[in-house]
């Protein structure tokens, strides 16, 4: 996309920052729900996009098998740099310099006949690989609270899910999540708080020993 729009990418960048500094942007900012409207559905849709301070990846990164909680804890920030910085503002540079309104339409210009369906199968794996990953994290969080009893009571309940939101009012869905989202994102957010002297302590001995020292202290017994 960015190949085929190559000459309209310098003025993308420039509309993207000079709309940030215009009239309509400042008017927009003295209105405080806008600036509220702003900053909750900018938060809400960064949430689905890299999960930071949601608490959910850590799931995934606790069962990797590594001795060293520091380096896992930075592939994990670069899961979330790679993911927000680098993709979602290829994409949203994509759609300005092609002039269209949407992803789907963006493409669909630049690569007439194949760009819409290129989407379709690009969402559907996305949307595949999120519910297998999602489903993942809740077997975790039900087997700590319930025990394994549960988990196969919370696959039915998941699958049957799966329908509901797929048929439900999308406006609805979209504010269940975002309120889940939140629910999650406050605990965790606190704990951060707390254990942010030990993430201090650790990330300092890392790079001081240059991740030596950590992988020795932490190395299990043979």
């Amino acid at each position: 996309m960015l190949l085929l729009n190559i000459g309209s990418i310098g003025s993308a960048l420039q509309l993207v920052f000079t709309q940030a500094f215009t009239a309509t942007a400042a008017e927009g900012g003295f209105a405080g729900a806008a600036v509220w409207a702003v900053i909750r559905f900018g938060v809400a849709r960064g949430v689905f996009s890299n999960e930071a301070g949601l608490g959910s990846a850590p799931i995934a990164h606790a069962v990797a098998a590594t001795n060293s909680p520091v380096d896992q804890g930075l592939i994990a920030m670069l899961g979330t740099f790679i993911d927000t910085i680098i993709v979602c503002s290829i994409t949203g540079l994509a759609i300005v310099a092609s002039g269209a309104a949407l992803t789907s339409l963006a493409f669909e210009s630049a690569l007439p006949g194949i760009g819409g369906p290129l989407i379709a199968i690009s969402l559907s794996v996305v949307a595949f690989t999120t519910i297998l990953g999602w489903s993942f994290y809740g077997e975790k969080c039900i087997g700590f609270f319930l025990g394994s009893r549960a988990l196969k009571p919370y696959r039915v309940l998941w699958v049957a899910a799966i329908y509901f939101g797929a048929t439900a009012d999308l406006g609805f869905i979209w504010l269940l999540a975002d309120t889940m989202n939140a629910m999650m994102a406050i605990p965790n957010l606190i704990a951060l708080l707390l254990l942010s002297p030990v993430v201090f302590r650790l990330t300092r001995e890392f790079f001081a020993s240059k991740g030596s020292g950590e992988e020795v202290e932490n190395a299990p017994a043979e």
